[in-house]
């Protein structure tokens, strides 16, 4: 997992049938320190993130198990599946 802060949000009507439905977002990933650490990325959201929140990011198989609908050939490889309280570091 990895944390990052949701930036903005993606539109997109045109798309890949897996991501019918889904909310797209701009994510920064982060460092303990909420510092960028590389660039921007869009990840799908599974928990209703909103623009300013830190978040939780999975990539590749778990991103795609992420999401409540199972979808045959998901071409998801980002989900937001969690939103960040606080960090202790």
């Amino acid at each position: 997992m990895y944390m990052a802060k949701v930036m903005g949000s993606v539109v997109s009507t045109q798309k890949d049938k897996s991501l019918v439905g889904r909310k797209l977002m701009i994510v920064q990933p982060v460092d303990s320190k909420g510092k960028p650490t590389r660039a921007e990325e869009v990840a799908a959201d599974t928990v209703g993130a909103g623009i300013g929140e830190f978040v939780l990011l999975v990539r590749g198989a778990g991103a795609r198990r992420a999401s409540a609908e199972k979808v045959a050939n998901d071409v998801n490889d980002c989900s937001i599946v969690g939103i960040i309280d606080r960090v202790d570091a």
